[in-house]
């Protein structure tokens, strides 16, 4: 199966209640069509490093931000296609370029144990990070479900729904189930509006109407500041 491996698009995102998600669902129907997969378990492993250097900077909110992860659809096995996922923003535009990889390849990459199985662009890339940022490693497992939606007509106008968003920091492999630590209130839904321009009138209108507001939302950053972040600083209290 061919995978799309390079992207550049606006993401857009939106806390909703389960009620509104129901609105914006109705609205969309004429729309846009749920993707082959359905609901759908992510899976991700984020590297950082001991010092948590590329969150930290992100949090700051900069022009220009980066990140590194390993990405599954549900548990992966350890010849399951897996993506590593190196991810941009710039200026309020996301790039972001992956590999697909069996998830065994993948991980031992990571760790520095093997060199990059695909000699191309984007594996040049990601070797540079590695290199440039050096010692990175695993440091948490976060996990959601996910329906995705696509236009009907082709065009590049996507929406997503996560809900069930957990994250840890034991048990860092993409072979072990999805469990965690909830990061969204009870009862919302986080929504994205992914495209490479406009918002159709459409949503615009339902947006407005429901009085539905676009949002600064970071899963690994959000993990960093409430569960992360206060242990680090718990843990430099005690050793003091």
């Amino acid at each position: 199966m061919a995978y799309q491996t390079v992207f550049k698009r606006y993401e857009l995102k939106y806390l909703l209640t389960k009620e509104q998600k129901e609105t914006i669902l109705r609205a969309m129907k004429p729309y846009m069509d749920l993707d082959q997969y359905g609901r759908t378990t992510i899976c991700n492993i984020y590297f950082d490093t001991d010092n948590y250097r590329l969150i930290r900077r992100s949090i700051e909110n900069p022009a220009y931000k980066e990140k590194l992860r390993v990405r599954s659809y549900g548990r992966a096995e350890p010849d399951s296609t897996v993506f590593v996922e190196l991810k941009k923003k710039y200026k309020k535009v996301v790039y972001k370029r992956r590999i697909s990889l069996p998830e065994e390849e993948a991980m031992k990459w990571m760790s520095g144990e093997r060199p990059c199985p695909s000699c191309n662009q984007i594996g040049e890339e990601v070797d540079y990070f590695l290199s440039y940022y050096e010692k990175l490693h695993p440091v948490i497992f976060l996990s959601y479900e996910r329906e995705a939606f696509y236009a009907k007509d082709e065009s590049d106008f996507r929406v997503t729904f996560d809900d069930t968003i957990l994250c840890r920091q034991e048990e860092l492999s993409l072979n072990t189930a999805a469990y965690g630590t909830e990061l969204l209130p009870k009862g919302t839904v986080l929504m994205e509006i992914k495209c490479s321009g406009g918002i159709p009138l459409w949503m615009t209108h339902v947006l407005s109407g429901e009085k539905i507001y676009r949002i600064s939302f970071s899963k690994y950053g959000t993990a960093y500041q409430t569960m992360i972040f206060p242990k680090r600083i718990k843990e430099e209290v005690f050793y003091a």
